[in-house]
């Protein structure tokens, strides 16, 4: 498992790539620091909208988080990047996230 430290440097270190932000995000959530991860993921949607990756995974964490009005704005937000890139399989499970919220 990647030390988060470790893991602030590669984003330190890679500012224009996506990735390390990504995997940051993912790694506060397997530790539960929920509120970092979240902090994480909508700097990742502010910096790259186009890392459709993003969407899916900050809205799980804010509906875990109980705080479904955002992750629907999320899921929205991504929908419209699915739509924008084309990305049919992404787009599927976002609205089946959002269909089920």
């Amino acid at each position: 498992m990647p030390n988060i430290e470790v893991l602030k440097q590669f984003v330190a270190k890679s500012p224009n790539d996506p990735f390390p932000r990504y995997g940051l995000g993912m790694e506060l959530v397997k530790l539960g620091e929920l509120e970092e991860a979240r902090a994480a993921f909508a700097e990742l949607e502010e910096k790259f909208p186009e890392y459709i990756a993003q969407y899916l995974m900050h809205a799980n964490l804010l509906v875990k988080m109980q705080r479904s009005e955002d992750a629907r704005r999320v899921l929205t937000d991504g929908i419209a990047v699915a739509k924008k890139v084309g990305n049919g399989h992404a787009l599927s499970e976002l609205q089946g996230v959002l269909d089920s919220l």
